[in-house]
């Protein structure tokens, strides 16, 4: 039996005058919480809003080498061409070399509560792929189904509509997206059984595109101190057009999504779980030679407390959290499924808040999997976080 160790919001407006907005981080009560581009867009000012957020971090596997790692840091960028219009972009710097834009759309309110979106936005699936700045979360790393289920930061293009529904206490959103893209123009697959669908992310890179993907999430915030998500993703993978009419060039999916946030003076709890069905995968993997499972499935369950009095502006959060993750849950046609991804990960450590918009984190993380015997590599980790 497994012992359980215990081992950017935005800030100044340019032109003549400067602005800045309080910032968020996980303390804060999830039906108000934003991320930065809703921080940029409530900013209301008639100049550009600047801001980032970065992080830089310590991985200790354990038997190998450490790695230092400046993992990433964000540019972000808003102008409001009047009241009712405004441009929102991140540029994303990841570890030091590579450089992509991660969001950049326009955003149009057309009625009280309703806006039109269009451009490259993130896909509203689970927590972590909408709030993934440093200090909205514990743990050095992201939890994994992050990573391997949900592939965040999970975007693309497309368009659609977003707001409230003050009277029944529900935030809405709605989008045309194009897909993931599943095979190249010389039949090469990009999806693959260790990390599912996270090689077949265009980013808005000549993104090619055959078939328009439904993206929607439905936010309910009428419990004090919580909200519930509910999520879901449905199309087709898009394949280049040298191979598109090629049996097994793309694939069908249909992802859910249910996730939960709730905090109670100083605690906080959260927890999502996310399940993908993909078909024609038998002839997807009988084509390129991969090993995609038919279904993907995962969820975590995570608690924390803060340990400094409530008084305190300094936040100090203990938490451990459980997650389980299978990116073959399922698998067709003579593909047997591999039990090394089947996994688990028990991580436990400190988020110091030393200020809003600053987190020290440190956390251990006892990692496992489905083969019989295995020996999977626990990971001590440290990092720290910044979003202004």
């Amino acid at each position: 039996m497994k012992k359980f160790l215990l081992s950017l919001a935005i800030g100044a407006t340019t032109a003549v005058s400067v602005a800045q907005t309080q910032q968020d981080s996980i303390t804060f009560d999830p039906q108000y919480q934003q991320n930065s581009a809703q921080r940029v867009l409530s900013a209301n000012n008639d100049a550009v809003t600047l801001g980032a957020y970065g992080e830089v971090t310590y991985n200790q596997p354990e038997g190998d080498n450490g790695e230092l790692d400046v993992q990433r840091l964000v540019m972000l960028l808003g102008y409001q061409f009047t009241d009712k219009v405004q441009f929102f972009t991140e540029i994303e710097f990841e570890h030091v070399e590579e450089v992509y834009v991660e969001q950049a759309f326009v955003n149009y309110n057309i009625a009280n509560n309703v806006n039109l979106r269009a451009g490259l936005m993130l896909v509203p699936m689970g927590i972590i792929n909408e709030y993934h700045e440093p200090t909205t979360f514990n743990g050095v790393e992201r939890p994994a189904i992050a990573g391997s289920i949900v592939p965040t930061t999970w975007r693309e293009i497309g368009v659609g509509v977003n707001g409230r529904i003050n009277s029944a206490s529900l935030a809405y959103q709605a989008y045309i997206f194009n897909g993931f893209q599943s095979t190249t123009s010389d039949g090469t697959g990009l999806l693959k059984g260790s990390n599912g669908l996270r090689g077949g992310r265009q980013k808005g890179i000549k993104s090619t595109v055959n078939t328009p993907n439904l993206s929607a999430k439905l936010e309910y915030f009428g419990i004090l101190g919580m909200r519930l998500g509910l999520a879901g993703y449905f199309g087709r993978t898009q394949a280049a057009d040298e191979v598109d009419m090629l049996d097994g060039a793309d694939i069908g999916m249909s992802m859910v999504g249910l996730d939960a946030r709730y905090v109670y003076q100083r605690f906080t709890a959260r927890g999502e779980f996310i399940y993908a069905s993909l078909t024609d995968t038998d002839d997807y993997n009988a084509l390129t030679g991969r090993d995609l499972g038919s279904a993907l499935s995962g969820w975590y369950a995570e608690a924390a407390y803060n340990l400094l009095p409530m008084t305190n502006k300094q936040k100090l959060f203990a938490f451990a959290r459980y997650e389980d993750y299978d990116t073959h849950a399922d698998t067709a046609g003579s593909l047997v499924e591999n039990p090394a991804y089947d996994r688990n990960d028990i991580t436990m450590g400190l988020s110091y808040h030393i200020a809003p918009g600053v987190v020290f984190k440190g956390d251990y993380q006892i990692k496992d999997n489905a083969v019989e015997g295995a020996d999977a590599k626990n990971q001590l980790n440290f990092g720290v976080g910044v979003w202004f």
